[in-house]
């Protein structure tokens, strides 16, 4: 089956509480069986709870933590004479945008529950920690862009 060319990027709306298309990104991907509102509660608790604990307007907070996150390079397979290698390749600002959201999503989801309620305690802890560093997010970009490096020898096969 043939390719159909580009796909088409979604135009989305920007969050009604802090007018911000990362929030509204994110309360979209948070989002499951297509309960916007209660993600939006959620993603809003969290908020709450990130400028209480940082101190800090909390859209720039997470706009930090995200930048943390976003991986600058990543390994792509391309296919060569019958082998398949690993080529590094640097990420689009899109992709390390939606990348960086689904890692801290499932970062958030999957901190303990023991410790952390609700998801906002999680989505709030997830994002305080990305911001010094930290976290299951990170460690993922950390290990993504690990595999980049130990690839770079196939980095001339990039097209």
């Amino acid at each position: 089956m043939a390719r159909k060319g580009q796909t088409k990027i979604r135009v989305i709306q920007p969050d009604a509480k802090y007018n911000s298309l990362v929030v509204a990104k994110i309360i979209n991907y948070a989002m499951k069986d297509g309960k916007r509102s209660a993600s939006a509660k959620q993603m809003y608790d969290a908020m709450e709870i990130i400028a209480k604990d940082s101190k800090n307007e909390p859209l720039i907070t997470l706009e930090q933590s995200l930048d943390n996150i976003k991986p600058r390079v990543e390994v792509r397979p391309r296919r060569i004479g019958g082998a398949v290698y690993q080529v590094p390749t640097p990420v689009k600002s899109n992709r390390q945008l939606s990348l960086a959201i689904r890692w801290l999503i499932t970062a958030a989801r999957a901190r303990d529950s023991k410790q952390h309620h609700t998801f906002a305690d999680k989505m709030a802890t997830e994002i305080l920690a990305s911001l010094k560093n930290e976290g299951s997010a990170v460690q993922k970009r950390l290990e993504v862009e690990r595999m980049a490096e130990a690839n770079r020898a196939f980095a001339h096969l990039r097209w």
